[in-house]
């Protein structure tokens, strides 16, 4: 019997609780008699599972036939399988934090503004034969600036009996709520870098993201890119022109191009008739840019070009990703809070240059 198997370490014998039948096989081995806390299983030498027990000297016999071997749960069957509500991709973030343009503070929950400063340009250098010749003296200014640090978070309770209950097969709501939470935190995050919170400020600081940044760089967008007329050369004339606007403004790259979801199946489209390649594999040759990416939280008809080095975007951390746990009325309800402090922060010098370019109608 070198291969018994204890019951209190199996669970094929879950249609018996507490000596309570729970389905008609169950009913069968109660019926003859069968003790229930001595149902063993047991797995024969030709590989199939046996019900046996142990008769009064304490010899393991079966108490169903060969032919009725029990496999664990083949008398129900169960879909575990949740659908899902579908969700947006999350790439402008994970970009940040994958090239490494984040800041990290100390004390996230203690510090609730960052404070940093602008530094200006010097005047141009000048010549003169002595080196000696008085000239205009100069040093660079600093003006302050402030960004709110928030905590972004999504909160949700139970009753204790609805999460007991729901842990008593497959993932309890707990877990699976904590997931959905922390997927909404994230979506926060992503929505604010891309469309920026300039309506939330505190002590004079404003969170500005992508579209909304005051001294980003524009260029009109006259044909939209999925108009039967725009043609890849002119696509690609764009994203020139978005270049050459943050070379204007002394901000040369690394590029991210980031696309709305409505131009994600025009990049797959031939670049031109006789060029075997696709309007992506076109822009992607351009020298500065990094990559082509379709982010879901830009709006319609919106094309982002961002400079990927720190002083252009970060991403300024004060605690990961948290979740908090708390019980009330008599530990009868759970509640749960998912939270973070990190914010992105897009900059500018103090001459207002940038190193993003919106194009939009």
């Amino acid at each position: 019997m070198a291969n018994d198997i204890d019951v209190t370490k199996d669970a094929s014998l879950d249609f018996i609780v507490n000596g309570a039948a729970m389905g008609d096989t169950a009913s069968r081995f109660l019926q003859m008699g069968c003790n229930a806390s001595a149902l063993r299983p047991y797995i024969a030498e030709d590989g199939k599972a046996y019900i046996t027990s142990f008769n009064s000297k304490g010899e393991m016999v079966p108490v169903l036939a060969a032919n009725a071997t029990l496999r664990k749960d083949e008398w129900k069957q169960i879909d575990d399988a949740v659908l899902k509500v579908s969700t947006a991709r999350l790439g402008g973030i994970q970009d940040l934090i994958g090239l490494g343009l984040t800041y990290n503070i100390g004390n996230g929950l203690g510090t609730t503004v960052l404070e940093y400063e602008k530094e200006s340009d010097l005047e141009d250098a000048e010549m003169t034969m002595d080196g000696i010749s008085r000239v205009n003296k100069d040093r660079p200014e600093y003006d302050s600036a402030y960004l709110p640090l928030p905590i972004i978070h999504k909160d949700f309770a139970f009753g204790a009996r609805q999460l007991a209950a729901s842990r008593t097969r497959g993932q309890s709501l707990d877990t699976a709520t904590a997931e959905l939470a922390t997927r909404k935190v994230n979506e926060k995050l992503e929505t604010i870098l891309f469309t920026g919170s300039s309506s939330y400020t505190f002590a004079s600081g404003v969170i500005y993201g992508y579209m909304d940044a005051p001294d980003k760089n524009t260029v009109t967008l006259a044909l939209a890119w999925d108009d039967s007329a725009k043609t890849g050369a002119l696509i690609v004339d764009d994203v020139l022109d978005m270049i050459q606007a943050n070379v204007d403004a002394k901000h040369y790259g690394p590029y991210m191009l980031y696309v709305p979801t409505g131009y994600q199946a025009l990049l797959e489209d031939d670049h031109t008739s006789g060029y075997p390649k696709t309007i992506r594999s076109r822009l992607k040759e351009i020298d500065s840019i990094v990559d082509v990416k379709v982010a879901d939280k830009l709006t319609a008809a919106n094309v982002v070009l961002a400079q990927m080095t720190p002083d252009v975007v970060r991403l300024v951390q004060g605690l990961p990703v948290t979740p908090v746990e708390w019980k009330t009325e008599g530990n009868m309800r759970f509640n749960y809070k998912v939270m973070t402090i990190q914010v992105p922060q897009v900059r500018s010098d103090a001459n207002s240059n940038s190193g993003i370019c919106l194009l939009a109608a």
